[in-house]
């Protein structure tokens, strides 16, 4: 009986992780690790549900948390939105939020162009706390456990040359580490280790315990967007437009892939494909064990979105104000639906929704 309670434990346990995972998107790339995947199954057909316009362009990634989506906009304000489009709350912030929100154990965490990071309830939108970088923040925070494993730590990237550590309860300064130029993106998190790239042409592995720098490589140019990580491997692009993956472990470089324009987005990783976006108009889908070219998806304007990976397609916003669905096999197209007006916004899926930001200033709901 002890046996069968417990595999029943555990079978309870993961059904409901797998259900977690189809049903809310609560960070930039979906998790930790920054791999921008989601186990929901994606459609033939979605249809426009709703969409909700804020006062200026939105380039902030959306978030969705049980019935809430959360995004950032231009005009300074975090909005929350009910699954039907409806404004729970709006916070002012200040000046515009560009980098994506997060949403951990009820907080809502938010970077703007002033430089600040705020600390928000999730249910009201009423300030916990806020914390004053000297430089704007473009990327979207990220966290870490305490060296306790029970209290977290949120981390995040600033123009003023530095990557800032803070508790997650009281905004108070942990840490911070000093790279040679601007930190545009986010720290993608395994374990008690960091890594993020920068204007400086490093990628930076950091201790998130201690803030201390465990090594750095150089890549030569820009790395304006966010790491993924998987199985101790680094995946990230750069500004000439190259393609890596790295062993954390070893340091060394496995392999290269070169698009044929700069890339500022960031990379999603499965178990078998890497799939990055650049601004030469494509999508790529790369062999992941060796960066051999699977296939391409050709747009017609230039994309700084980031792709999203679901369990069987890729979602992908476009400058041509397209959002599409690819096949993650093939790399055809299963549907697409003309906005009209750019995105730069990175989707967010879950088994209910598509949501997405684009310059006009509207969320915008999709659903099956």
């Amino acid at each position: 009986m002890r046996i069968i309670l417990l595999v029943y434990f555990i079978l309870v346990c993961n059904g409901t992780a797998l259900v977690f995972s189809q049903t809310n998107w609560t960070s930039f790339r979906g998790d930790q690790a920054l791999t921008g995947t989601n186990n929901s199954v994606v459609s033939n057909s979605y249809k426009l549900l709703w969409k909700y316009k804020t006062g200026d362009k939105i380039k902030s990634s959306p978030l969705i948390f049980n019935d809430t989506i959360l995004v950032g906009s231009d005009d300074g304000y975090i909005y929350a939105l009910s699954k039907t489009g409806k404004l729970i709350w709006k916070f002012s912030a200040g000046t515009s939020v560009e980098g994506a929100p997060m949403i951990l154990e009820h907080t809502v965490f938010a970077g703007t162009l002033e430089g600040i990071l705020y600390g928000i309830h999730l249910r009201n939108g009423k300030q916990k706390w806020k914390y004053k970088t000297e430089g704007r923040i473009a990327g979207a925070p990220n966290w870490a456990f305490k060296t306790n494993k029970k209290q977290k730590n949120i981390l995040v990237g600033s123009y003023d040359y530095f990557l800032h550590c803070v508790d997650a309860k009281t905004g108070k300064a942990i840490w911070k580490f000093e790279a040679d130029n601007y930190i545009n993106g986010s720290a993608a998190i395994a374990g008690n280790t960091a890594a993020f790239g920068g204007c400086d042409g490093f990628l930076r592995i950091i201790n998130t315990n201690t803030g201390k720098e465990l090594h750095k490589i150089n890549i030569g140019n820009y790395i304006a967007s966010s790491v993924a990580i998987d199985a101790n491997h680094a995946y990230f692009g750069n500004y000439d437009g190259e393609v890596y993956c790295f062993d954390l472990n070893s340091r060394k470089q496995l392999w290269k892939f070169t698009c044929n324009g700069a890339i500022t987005s960031s990379p999603s990783v499965n178990s078998n494909v890497v799939i990055i976006t650049s601004q030469d108009k494509k999508v790529y889908c790369l062999n992941k064990k060796d960066g051999k070219l699977l296939w391409t998806f050709p747009t017609s304007k230039k994309i700084e979105s980031s792709p999203v990976i679901a369990r069987n397609a890729v979602a992908v916003a476009s400058g041509d104000g397209r959002l599409y669905m690819l096949d993650i096999k093939t790399g055809k197209k299963i549907w697409s639906y003309e906005i009209g007006s750019p995105l730069n916004s990175t989707p967010a899926i879950t088994n209910k929704f598509i949501i997405v930001g684009a310059d006009d200033g509207y969320v915008y709901a999709f659903g099956k």
